[in-house]
């Protein structure tokens, strides 16, 4: 995350709120990411809902190796943007999946680049380390506001209720308290009124 700029962080959480609330949600809701995917006018599927995939590519997708990916977003020759994600991922996963994604389309960043084998078999794409950061911090402010995560952690909350309450993993909480810095201000604001 060393490539993003500086006040992108800040620019991300404001970003989020705003999101949140032309989406009709307050920053304590969770956030729908197929909410969110309609509202950018995005279809989101499985490799299942690809009309014409065959059969052979949604099981080494699904099956063979359902933890070597997680998901892809792409834009149409018409315009419209297409999400594909796995499925066998858990629901806190997938939503960190899908809004990252969209987040992609959020920043209207550059798609990244397929590249087939002449015989269609391989197919390897370009990565962006900064594009990638980027999708991450938006993706993540928009699922964890640190506003609400400030006041999840004022009520008491611990980070298996935060996760359960915003539909994340526990892994994702517990990574937004610690970068946002939250008990470290409560911490801090407890300090003073003792002192």
């Amino acid at each position: 995350m060393g490539t993003i700029d500086r006040g992108f962080k800040s620019w991300a959480e404001r970003t989020s709120l705003a999101i949140r609330a032309e989406l009709g949600i307050t920053v304590l809701d969770p956030l729908d990411p197929l909410q969110l995917a309609r509202f950018l006018e995005v279809d989101v599927c499985t490799p299942h809902g690809i009309p014409g995939l065959p059969q052979a590519i949604c099981t080494q997708l699904l099956d063979c190796d359902p933890w070597g990916w997680s998901a892809i977003s792409l834009l149409l020759p018409n315009g419209h943007g297409l999400l594909i994600y796995n499925p066998r991922n858990s629901k806190g996963r997938r939503a960190s999946d899908i809004t990252h994604e969209l987040a992609h389309f959020l920043l209207d960043h550059k798609p990244a680049t397929l590249i087939l084998s002449t015989d269609g078999s391989l197919a390897m794409r370009t990565f962006d380390e900064k594009q990638e950061g980027e999708a991450n911090w938006l993706a993540w402010s928009l699922l964890l506001p640190r506003d609400a995560l400030l006041r999840a952690r004022r009520d008491g909350r611990t980070v298996p209720q935060i996760a359960k309450s915003y539909q994340v993993t526990e892994a994702l909480a517990t990574f937004r308290i610690n970068v946002s810095g939250v008990d470290f201000q409560l911490q801090a604001r407890k300090k003073r009124r003792t002192s």
